[in-house]
């Protein structure tokens, strides 16, 4: 696997990006697979390194990027915005399509982890130049997410912060910066413990704007993701998971259209889930990308005489 550092803009701002290609000469282009992040993550986390490996090794490229705000790209750190982040991964797509060694009509979204994984849905939902997408660990619907997270007497106290904020904003043009770890989405026990992503962790913003949590509440990539078929949707669970609930993935799958598949993973946890069943599931997501990112440049409509027409 090879590896380019490259940049675009995003409505002005430049993103840092890395371009991880396959080993030798391309066939004339690579079909590519555009990535961003996971909730509050970089491009260079080390976690995702498995499912790149697989997918170069299988002829894809693989471009991930640092949202606007994020690590080495460009943008108010303090702002922490779904549909901004949605904005820079069609512009990634944008970037991917003027590359000579990216084949323009088979590019696919990988993401994993929260809104990474909700991204992906709503990058295949609005742009049709994504042929396929599979969403790891995904959000469907933010309200509900951050709910979960709180007993009702702290999710009403949230949302009366919420509303004090807009207040504050509004007579003093300042609102309040929050530790989005801490005060925006809950960290579980097991998140507070694991080391799977200690690369990045020390180097992500620890206070955002709590407006940004106003964008979650209206996070639904439930209500568009019936929009990607005829194109494919993998999803992929963990049962019983707390961090991003179970029945989001299934809810997002069970609403796709065909073709679709739901990857349940069993006897394990949110974050033990990436190491404990990487060997089954890399293989799962390269095949479904080869399966259908198989779009031609030639297109054939044709229609068959009936009986009457005779």
């Amino acid at each position: 696997m090879k590896e380019e550092e490259v940049s675009f803009f995003s409505e002005g701002e430049r993103i840092s990006a890395i371009l991880r290609l396959p080993d030798g000469s391309p066939p004339g282009s690579w079909p590519a697979i555009v990535q961003g992040p996971g909730w509050l993550g970089l491009k260079d986390a080390k976690l995702y390194l498995r499912y790149h490996e697989g997918l170069t090794d299988a002829g894809f490229a693989v471009m991930i990027f640092d949202y606007r705000g994020f690590g080495e790209s460009e943008g108010d750190r303090r702002l922490l915005s779904p549909s901004r982040q949605l904005e820079d991964l069609v512009n990634a797509v944008t970037y991917l399509t003027t590359r000579e060694d990216v084949d323009a009509d088979n590019i696919g979204v990988f993401g994993s982890g929260g809104t990474g994984g909700g991204n992906a849905v709503l990058l295949a939902a609005v742009d049709d130049r994504v042929g396929c997408a599979v969403a790891q660990v995904p959000v469907a619907d933010g309200e509900d997410w951050l709910r979960r997270m709180r007993r009702e007497y702290e999710w009403q106290e949230f949302l009366a912060r919420l509303r004090a904020d807009r207040e504050q904003r509004v007579t003093t043009g300042e609102g309040e910066l929050v530790q989005p770890r801490e005060e925006i989405m809950i960290p579980t026990p097991e998140r507070r413990q694991t080391k799977v992503k200690a690369d990045v962790d020390d180097r992500v913003s620890d206070g955002v704007w709590l407006r940004g949590a106003e964008e979650i509440l209206s996070y639904k990539p439930i209500d568009v993701v019936d929009r990607i078929a005829p194109r494919g949707l993998m999803v992929i669970a963990v049962e019983d998971d707390p961090v991003t609930p179970t029945d989001h993935a299934v809810s997002l799958y069970e609403r796709a259209g065909a073709p679709k598949k739901l990857i349940l993973q069993r006897h394990t946890t949110h974050y033990a889930a990436y190491e404990q069943y990487g060997e089954e599931v890399v293989p799962a997501i390269v095949e479904w990308f080869q399966q259908h990112l198989n779009r031609s440049g030639l297109v054939v409509f044709s229609e068959e005489a009936t009986p009457d027409d005779r």
